[in-house]
């Protein structure tokens, strides 16, 4: 599937989710709830690379032995090891990578009057996408400055979900702008650096058509694997095999390249094996309920 516009950009984020954002029943306070974790990720590219990721996710599926199937999909690979595998490979590669990690149980059945004002039916999943946009449009705003080329634009291209509206995502996006130039957020502890954002550059395309969609399903499902408790509990391995490409703030992933809500993270009453990525990825243990 083609670009669905011929706006000139300077990056690329892949943005995919691992769990559900839904909120009226959630697990384990439901046996039969929603997930209890819901994450939303971005693998980020430069725009000169773009064509080499199709490349990177060949090379992974070969080395994995996963050929026969037409794309990579993180959770039909039912192997451990060869999930670390496929992690350890995009460690490897010339991109950075963004989680926003939210603990659903405080938000079960929530009401927020706010938040229905918001223009879209999804406003959980545009909350998500906010916070992780906040911090991908940071980062390539803080580049632009370092190369001394302002406004340089980044691309956003999320993975096709059903109910979801993208024409309601850029209107969100508009509408949360429109906000930040009136000094209006509701908010106001973090905000996008629009001087990167051009919201004609929002793309909704299926995962199997695009190779950066399949990374940011790694991402989002490796950090999911590591706190969703299934039978066997979680495995945080696949996520703390990522850590060389999770993008830094001042030399620090936590908060920036690994988000976790809510916050403070005690609030959320981790289980032990839950706390073990935050912990690795710089939360304190007074932070995570220690």
């Amino acid at each position: 599937m083609e670009s669905l516009s011929s706006e000139p950009y300077s990056y690329i984020a892949y943005i995919d989710e691992a769990g559900d954002d839904g909120l009226k029943t959630v697990r384990p306070l439901d046996p039969r709830g929603a997930s209890e974790w819901f994450v939303l990720s971005a693998v980020l590219v430069r725009a000169e690379r773009e064509r080499e990721v199709v490349n990177w996710v060949r090379h992974i599926r070969e080395k994995i032995g996963h050929v026969q199937s037409p794309d990579l999909h993180f959770n039909r690979i039912r192997d451990s090891g060869r999930r670390l595998t496929i992690c350890e490979e995009v460690a490897e590669l010339p991109l950075r990578g963004f989680a926003v990690i939210s603990n659903k149980k405080n938000m079960r059945a929530h009401a927020n009057a706010r938040a229905a004002r918001v223009p879209s039916r999804n406003w959980f999943y545009c909350w998500m996408g906010r916070l992780l946009l906040e911090r991908v449009t940071t980062f390539c705003g803080q580049r632009n400055l370092r190369d001394g080329l302002p406004d340089q634009k980044l691309k956003l291209e999320f993975s096709d979900r059903g109910g979801m509206s993208y024409s309601q995502l850029r209107a969100y996006l508009e509408w949360i702008k429109l906000q930040s130039k009136g000094s209006a957020l509701y908010l106001n502890k973090g905000d996008l650096d629009w001087s990167v954002v051009d919201t004609k550059l929002v793309e909704p395309h299926r995962h199997r058509d695009r190779a950066g969609l399949q990374l940011a399903d790694v991402v989002a499902s490796a950090f999911y694997q590591a706190v969703e408790m299934g039978n066997d509990g979680c495995n945080p391995s696949y996520g703390m095999a990522l850590k060389s490409r999770m993008a830094k703030q001042n030399g620090v992933v936590r908060d920036f390249g690994v988000k976790a809500m809510p916050s403070p993270l005690w609030k959320a009453q981790l289980l032990e094996p839950q706390k073990q990525i935050f912990e690795f990825y710089g939360y304190s243990p007074r932070q995570v309920g220690r």
